[in-house]
């Protein structure tokens, strides 16, 4: 083997070494992402710069301080997270822990969509105003901090007890995360648009609020009139029929969802299986 095959071996080898180690990265941040995590990463970060100043001004005992932190602090860290941790480890093993395999998230996406319009349907049937916001790319953890958290799997039982009249929960919005009902009674940014109709109430305006801060879809009943709208990208689609708004929600959680399956199956550990 000649010294420039060597050379492009070994460029080879250090390319895949780098690009394993940034989708490890882009994976792990992807699992902590909407988390509580979150903040404890910022905190790390924080530490380790004020490390990094301690050292380049020489100040020793701060310098000691921060070092004695981070020391420590990974230790009560696998303390704290143990379960996380023990789950993570479960999903390694059964080779699920970067990704879900496309069947499990399109069963769960189903499931989400046959939910949602079901507990819609019955709603608007009997003019039960609602407000249900479904967590897309960006984190609503704002949002879901505002309300009273559930944690709940998602059913359509679950979401039409939520919103009936002279409930604890009622008022207020519902936020899907992860294909579970993260918090119930949740305050939205009403929207400031002056092109909104003045017959639209709060609801509509705060689903049009949220579609233009984020990425979500968010579902209205209307409680006067019993009807259906949809809010994304700052866009109102309103007096829906019940197909036409399962139609809709499909396209957009389904659809989406297959085409984003199909641009990273390449990422994948196991790939996509057939059918």
């Amino acid at each position: 083997m000649s010294f420039a095959d060597f050379s492009i071996l070994k460029l080879l080898a250090n390319t895949i070494d780098i690009l394993l180690v940034w989708y490890v990265i882009y994976k792990l941040i992807m699992i902590v992402k909407g988390t509580k995590a979150v903040q404890l990463l910022k905190g790390i970060f924080v530490i380790i710069l004020v490390k990094v100043a301690s050292d380049k001004f020489h100040l020793q005992t701060l310098g000691w301080m921060m070092e004695q932190v981070l020391l420590w602090g990974f230790l009560a860290i696998i303390i704290i997270f143990q379960p996380e941790l023990r789950r993570a480890l479960e999903q390694l093993g059964r080779g699920r822990f970067f990704s879900r395999t496309a069947n499990q998230e399109e069963e769960n996406q189903e499931k989400l969509v046959e939910s949602i319009a079901k507990a819609v349907d019955y709603m608007a049937k009997r003019r039960i105003g609602a407000l249900i916001s479904v967590e897309r790319e960006t984190g609503m953890n704002d949002y879901i901090e505002t309300g009273i958290q559930l944690d709940s799997k998602i059913s359509s039982e679950l979401l039409i007890n939520i919103f009936i009249p002279n409930t604890p929960l009622h008022d207020g919005a519902v936020i899907i995360q992860r294909n579970c009902v993260a918090a119930a009674a949740c305050y939205l940014p009403l929207s400031e648009s002056p092109f909104i109709s003045k017959e639209l109430g709060t609801r509509h305006r705060a689903a049009l609020g949220i579609s233009e801060v984020t990425d979500s879809i968010t579902i209205i009943v209307s409680e006067e009139t019993g009807s259906i709208s949809l809010t994304k990208n700052g866009e109102l689609h309103r007096d829906l029929k019940a197909e036409a708004f399962k139609d809709m929600l499909s396209n957009e959680l389904l659809v989406q969802q297959k085409i984003k399956q199909t641009s990273s199956g390449l990422w994948n550990w196991r790939g996509k299986k057939n059918g």
